[in-house]
Parts: C-alpha cells; structure tokens; sequence
C-alpha cells in the first residue's frame, strides 16, 4: 500500500536517477574536472602521507540564494504573516550554490511533489574558486 510519504519518495529518486543518468553522459563527454574530482595525496615534508578522506565527512554550510533585497528597518518591524518581500532576482535566472559563502555553482529551482530543489546548471571551475580566492 503506497503512502503519500512513498509516492513523494519515488518521485524523488526517479529525478535524481534521470539526474545521476544525465550526470553520467555529461561526465564523459566534458573535458574538464568536476569539483569532485579524485585529489591525489600529497606527502608532507616527513613523508607522512595526507589522506583527503580525512575531510569528507566535515559538515558544511551549503546555501541556494534565490535573490537578495534592502529594506529598512521600518518595513521589517511591519510585516505579518502573508507579507511579501520582493527579491532582486528575477524569475527563471539561475540561482546561486554557495558553500561556506562561496559560489560553487548556478542552478535552476526544480519543484517534486511540492518540495523545492536545484539542478545544478553550471558549476565553477577550481581553477575559478582558487582565482576568486586571491582576490
């Protein structure tokens, strides 16, 4: 017997089984690195080796940025419930990833069974992220 809950369940892994199918086709026709890409273990100067698993399971604060907006404080004291907030983006623009306040990528808002999601439309090189990061 199919709950709602199942339903909702199976349309989410049927997207991201469409996703993982077109992930794989995109990933070998692409020529350059995803930022997922194996890291080889550099050796420190003792010769002690530094394993990149030691860093996969560290939480980070991962962001979808729909659009941004100035107010003053005035409106903020009086909105209620039902109030509306107009954003600067725009709709159908592509939304920003960012990690730990970092762009990582730009996607589009994808809605299964009335919750929100992002495909990933475009994703920021590492040559790119170290670039920003002299900046």
């Amino acid at each position: 017997m199919n709950t709602a809950q199942d339903t909702a369940n199976d349309d989410w892994g049927a997207a991201l089984a469409e996703q993982a199918a077109a992930t794989t086709v995109v990933a070998l026709e692409a020529e350059r690195p995803t930022i997922f890409a194996p890291l080889a273990a550099p050796q420190s100067q003792n010769g002690t080796v530094h394993d990149i698993e030691l860093i996969m399971d560290i939480p980070v604060q991962l962001t979808v940025e729909l659009g941004r907006t100035r107010i003053p404080i005035r409106h903020i004291l009086q909105l209620a419930q039902g109030s509306v907030i107009e954003l600067d983006g725009l709709a159908g623009q592509p939304m920003d990833v960012l990690v730990n306040g970092c762009l990582i990528a730009q996607g589009e808002v994808v809605v299964v069974n009335d919750k929100f999601g992002i495909r990933l439309t475009d994703i920021v090189t590492p040559s790119e992220r170290v670039r920003k990061l002299k900046r």
